[in-house]
């Protein structure tokens, strides 16, 4: 997954900011994605809480994993690049450092104090959940179809109530 980053850093010719740190952050940031959505991890790795933010200890990337990788795993590590890619590494730290799951396995813990704590499964599916509902407010569309939703509901009998996600589904499949 981290390759992944890697390689679509050089292809948007910004490798000099792809940062381990950066990569790290936003290995977590699709863990926890990948847990809200599948309800499954993306990979197996542990992320545990480090003094700096989430880390999971990598091996060196070689870019002919991307042709093996599965096209659901590619796209999800996709939305994820075009949603929080554009982040500073530090920016990406900050972010995390605010964040419950990061929060939770330090708890006690100095601040400047190592740690190898894992961050919790459950505790990064709750964020991608989080995550997932910030991206869908955060679309362009959003609005518009938010208002297009409202009036029709308002207009109309029915009691069909939007669940959850169902806006982010709707915009994929006009922007598909």
């Amino acid at each position: 997954m981290a390759r992944y980053f890697i390689v679509r850093a050089y292809e948007d010719s910004i490798e000099a900011e792809m940062t381990n740190m950066k990569v790290q952050k936003l290995l977590y940031y699709a863990q926890s994605l990948h847990l809200a959505m599948y309800d499954e991890p993306l990979f197996e790795e542990e992320i545990q809480a480090w003094r700096y933010g989430p880390v999971c200890p990598l091996p060196i990337p070689s870019q002919e994993f991307l042709l093996e990788m599965p096209k659901d795993k590619r796209q999800l590590l996709e939305e994820v690049w075009e949603y929080f890619g554009g982040y500073h590494a530090y920016q990406l730290s900050g972010m995390t450092h605010l964040e419950f799951p990061w929060k939770k396995a330090r708890k006690g813990l100095l601040p400047e104090a190592s740690s190898t704590k894992p961050i919790l499964l459950e505790d990064l599916k709750a964020l991608g959940h989080q995550k997932l509902d910030q991206i869908e407010r955060d679309h362009p569309a959003y609005q518009f179809v938010m208002q297009e939703i409202l009036k029709d509901a308002c207009t109309s009998e029915s009691s069909t109530r939007i669940r959850k996600g169902e806006v982010r589904d709707w915009l994929n499949s006009l922007l598909d």
